[in-house]
């Protein structure tokens, strides 16, 4: 996590420097494989022994992955909490959605804003924590999609020997090409 944390706050950052993104990514990808090729099994002893002494259950890393289905993220709600969401979601509907005002929004954003100045958002928290979650998944995910996407369309496998230097160059180009 500590190696991918820049990475990952470059790429959430509203104005995107394509040219250090891209610097970001090569060295995390280096990172990590030093951390791969020279550090994994200390690290693993590390997180063990952590587990061990608080009682914590340690993940079987060669147990079969079994997708889950409908939860977006299961961890940000306890058991209490997804059983009072429905409740909420109950009264959400009953209350909320019969309003004029509220048929008038068109995006979840203006939901999200609509619900924090008629104060539903502290009426409906676990509604509103939902709200939040869905407005900040494709934010996360986008600005990383447009890096690889623009990298993957000027990276070809012509291409794949490219130094750093003319691959930023290339990209800055393709990205800018209404500039150029």
């Amino acid at each position: 996590m500590e190696i991918t944390n820049d990475l990952c706050q470059a790429l959430q950052c509203q104005s995107q420097d394509i040219i250090n993104a891209m610097n970001l990514v090569s060295s995390t990808k280096a990172l990590i494989q030093e951390l791969r090729d020279d550090g994994w099994d200390s690290l693993l002893t590390k997180v063990n022994s952590f587990c061990e002494a608080r009682n914590i259950d340690i993940l079987d890393m060669n147990a079969r992955y079994v997708a889950r289905r409908d939860k977006f993220y299961p961890q940000d709600f306890e058991d209490h909490e997804k059983i009072g969401l429905r409740r909420q979601l109950q009264h959400f509907e009953s209350d909320v959605v019969r309003l004029p005002e509220f048929k008038n929004l068109s995006r979840i954003s203006d939901l999200s804003q609509w619900m924090v100045m008629t104060r539903r958002s502290t009426t409906y928290p676990l509604v509103y924590r939902v709200v939040v979650l869905v407005l900040t998944l494709p934010v996360s995910t986008a600005t990383a999609e447009r890096s690889f996407s623009a990298m993957r369309i000027v990276k070809t496998r012509l291409r794949n020997k490219m130094e750093d230097e003319f691959l930023t160059d290339s990209l800055i180009m393709y990205i800018e090409r209404e500039i150029a």
